[in-house]
């Protein structure tokens, strides 16, 4: 959990991807974006709602699972998320 609360201060970009690394329980600076989604260990609908909350909690945004289900990469996450791209 340390991971993400040191990621509270990076930019949008950066910061993204390092919760994201905490939230997969990879080594900080693991993700770059272009991962494919079905090819991550563990992401399944667990780490769907997780990232929604993650979300909303550092980025006061709501993401759509709707808009995340056409998601193919981590990249593709990113884009929904205001300021993050």
């Amino acid at each position: 959990m340390s991971d993400l609360i040191n990621a509270t201060e990076k930019p949008g970009r950066q910061r993204l991807l390092e919760l994201m690394d905490a939230l997969m329980e990879l080594a900080p600076g693991t993700l770059t974006g272009a991962e494919k989604l079905e090819d991550l260990d563990g992401w399944n609908s667990l780490a769907l709602v997780s990232f929604i909350a993650m979300v909303d909690e550092h980025f006061q945004y709501s993401v759509s699972p709707r808009d995340m289900r056409r998601c193919q990469t981590v990249a593709d996450l990113a884009a929904l998320v205001p300021g993050v791209s």
